[in-house]
This record gives structure tokens, sequence and C-alpha cells, in this order.
């Protein structure tokens, strides 16, 4: 063995406790990390000869790497729709680490932790209230969800025609219907081939929303004279977090042959909730739904899973099998995550998430998602007190779309923004709604109190003065 990798295997122990303690360092400064810096590096560093040893490469690392990280972990972090990581769901992503599955099989002497995949989505179904019918599995993130399930859509309108998209291309055009997607949505609209301009805008209800009309929809289905489409709904818009009808794209589906797909990357949430669970209702007679862990499940980065409806299976194993690997076995008789989505290598991402779920139960979540609402309701009404700010639309959940107040303040509206990001005690986006530049700040963040909506606020107003 190399000496060093030697000189570490003999070490292991010391290594990972300090590694341990700068991590439990982080998390319990969290308050005086900035959430935004300037910070930069050299980063044409040549590769040494003979290698540091563990101990001198973190040397190395808080010497010169550790000043890029921000506290995207903390309460005041309000960009992305950034969740942080909760205790229960460190200590399932530090054993995924250490276990290191490929994680695909469910029987096979190479290994069968995607049995607590199994089991991690099926305890997510009894959060969510949805029913057993789906199928589903982790990927990295919404956008990685939205491909898997877009991609069975699009095997989906292939067969209306009698065609193998998957195996012979795109020969017909193929229609898609939405609103409000979220960018990663398009996105897999390109990475499938089907266009990233290959969609019709559905009109939004009148009002101030971001929420397809109905009427509309229907309109522009029966212009499609029975030609099957893909419907791409929204639980939780990006800016306003607005929600489509699902009740009444359900009964639209009772009458016209579409497949139906939701994103509710953050929305889906609302299905833990008494008090927001009419939001998603009927979601359940939908195709395909994403949902973001890294959002407000709070567990580490890339983590997110689809759910595709068991009904589908077929589609969904001629979209993604490794038809020329014949040791894989039959996919219909042994399943394999290798065969229902993209990745032929997969982390045991399940674990903070199964971890998460048994730590804190139906409960915790709900009070996370509750606790998160409250917090946007409460920054809205200050912004609103404090007389420099508008909102742009109503607080529907979790997400505060707003800007400086009147027209001639729209011009030092990306100047006020940058300079509160800099100044490290809060994180927030840009966006433009309705045509007018704005910022969202949004709230999914497990440690977030009513003291760091003072702090923003503060911060905020001394920001207001300098510009």
């Amino acid at each position: 063995m190399n000496s060093v990798l030697q000189h570490d295997l003999n070490d292991l122990e010391n290594i990972l406790e300090k590694a341990k303690q700068q991590g439990i360092d982080f998390l319990n400064n969290l308050e005086n990390i900035p959430t935004s810096n300037k910070n930069s590096i050299d980063y044409t560093r040549e590769l040494n000869e003979l290698g540091l040893g563990s101990l001198s490469a973190l040397k190395e690392f808080n010497e010169r790497l550790a000043p890029l990280m921000v506290a995207s972990p903390g309460p005041r972090y309000w960009g992305f729709v950034t969740g942080g990581s909760t205790p229960a769901s460190i200590v399932g992503d530090w054993l995924a680490t250490v276990y290191d599955q490929n994680t695909q099989a469910i029987k096979a002497q190479g290994g069968a932790s995607a049995l607590i995949e199994f089991e991690t989505i099926n305890l997510l179904l009894q959060l969510f209230e949805l029913p057993d019918s789906f199928l589903g599995g982790f990927v990295t993130g919404a956008t990685m969800s939205n491909f898997t399930s877009l991609g069975v859509a699009r095997q989906w309108f292939g067969k209306q025609f009698g065609k193998d998209f998957a195996k012979n291309g795109i020969s017909e055009p193929i229609t898609i219907l939405t609103a409000t997607p979220h960018s990663s949505s398009i996105k897999s609209l390109a990475m499938l081939g089907i266009g990233s301009n290959n969609y019709t805008t559905i009109k939004t209800i009148e009002g101030n929303r971001e929420a397809i009309d109905i009427s509309d929809l229907e309109k522009n289905i029966e212009s499609l004279n029975g030609r099957p489409f893909i419907l791409i709904s929204s639980a939780g818009t990006v800016n306003t977090a607005d929600f489509d009808d699902f009740l009444a794209i359900s009964k639209l589906k009772e009458k016209y042959n579409f497949w139906w797909h939701i994103d509710a990357a953050f929305g889906g949430f609302a299905a833990v909730s008494d008090k927001f669970k009419h939001l998603v209702e009927g979601w359940e007679r939908a195709d395909s739904i994403t949902i973001d862990c890294h959002k407000w499940l709070n567990v580490p980065y890339e983590s997110a899973f689809y759910l595709v409806k068991k009904e589908h299976t077929t589609l969904q194993i001629e979209t993604f099998q490794n038809s020329n690997a014949p040791y894989l076995g039959n996919p219909l008789e042994n399943f394999n995550y290798l065969n229902v989505l993209p990745e032929n290598s997969r982390r045991l991402r399940a674990l903070p998430v199964w971890f998460s779920l048994l730590a804190y139960g139906k409960e915790g979540f709900c009070d996370i998602v509750e606790n998160s609402a409250s917090m946007a309701l409460h920054f809205g009404n200050q912004l609103i007190e404090d007389g420099n700010f508008e909102l742009l639309a109503p607080i529907r959940l979790n997400n505060v779309c707003f800007t400086l107040k009147g027209d001639h303040n729209q011009e030092k509206v990306s100047q006020f923004l940058t300079e509160l990001n800099d100044r490290g005690k809060v994180f927030m986006t840009p966006t433009v709604y309705r045509n007018r530049k704005g910022i969202r700040a949004s709230f999914v963040n497990w440690q977030t109190t009513e003291n760091d909506i003072k702090t923003v606020i503060e911060e905020m107003k001394a920001v207001f003065l300098e510009i």
C-alpha cells in the first residue's frame, strides 16, 4: 500500500475526529459566518508529487478554501429555496458516505441497498398522503426529477402514435402545455430533444396570479382536436408559490388524453400541513410528480425524488433501461434502479431522508412548514410597515416577492440587493415579476426565527438609507 495511504489508514480515527470537530464548529458558528462573500483563490495550484496526507490537506483547505464557504445552511440564507441540514440528515449523509453503496438492486449478491430506498419512498408517500400507486426513486435535484418524469412522458406520447421514441428517436412533434414552468422543466425539454422553445404558454388566472387559467387550458386542449399532449403544472411557482387547480385538472383528465406532470419541488410540502394541504388536493391523479428534499425536507444538497405512476413502469423501463447489459436480467422481473432512471452510479441518497423522517416524523415536518410560512408572513408585514418596500404578490406560502416602493426606485433594486447581500447577514435572489425588478426571499430553513427577520430588516433599512 502507498505509504501516505497507509499512514492515513493508521490514523483514520484521528482524521475523522478532526473533520467532525471542524463541521461542528462551522454549524455552531453559523450566526457569525457571512451569507455572501467576495473571496477568491488562485485555482491554478499544481498537483504535488507525493501527496500531503489527509491532515495536511485539511490544513490547506482551512487556509485557502474554507474562506469561500458561506452560511448556506443557516437561518438567513433565503435564496434559491435552500433548506439547511438537520442533525438527523447530517447523520444519514455521513453514513451514506461511509457505507458508500451503489444503490441499485433490491435483491443481488452485490448489495441490496435499494431496499432502503424503497422503504424511504414508502415513508415519503405517507408523509405526503399519496397512494402507493406511485413508484419513486432518488435523483440529484428537481432538474433530474423533472427530466426523469418528462422522459417517461415523452415515451408515453410516442406510444399514442404507436412509436418508440426511446429506441427510434422523436418522430412526432410533441405538444407541451404549461403556464408558469420552472426553468428546470424547460431545461429538461432541451435535454430530452423536445426543445426548450417547444411549449405553448397557457394564460394565468387574472388578479396577480401565476396559476393556470383552466378555461384557457381547455380551449387549447380543444384546439388539439384529440391529439395527445403533456401538461406541466406547478405546486408552488418559484416567485410567488402559486398553485395550479389540481381538482380542476383532475376533471379534465377524465375528458382528455394527456400526461399530467406536477413540479412540486418545494410546494408539495404543503401536503404535510392541515393549514395548506388544500393547495395540493387532487394531485394524486397526476402521472408524475417532482419533489426536492434539499429544500423543505432540510437534507444536504443533491437530494430529490420523482414519483411516476406504477402503471407506466414499462414506459419508464423502455426509456431508461440498460438494454445492452444482459447480466442485469429481465428488468420487469428483477427490479433495479439502473433501468428506471438516468444514473448508473448512485450513492445512497435515501439515507439522509430516512434518518430525517424517522427522527422528526410527520409532526416535525409539519412544524417546519408552518413555521416557514409564518416567518414569510412576518417578514412581509415588516416590509409593509417599514414603508420603503412593497409586495409584488400576496404571500401564499413561504416565498416573499417584493421590491423597493415606487417606480422611481426600480433602477436601484439591483444595487440595493447587491449591497445588502454583500453585508453578509442575509442572502436573497433577484427576480423579475410582471416586468418589474424584484427580490425573492424563500423561507424553508428549520432554524429561522423572528430574531433573524429583525436582523435582516435592520440591515435592509441601513442599505436603503445608503443608496
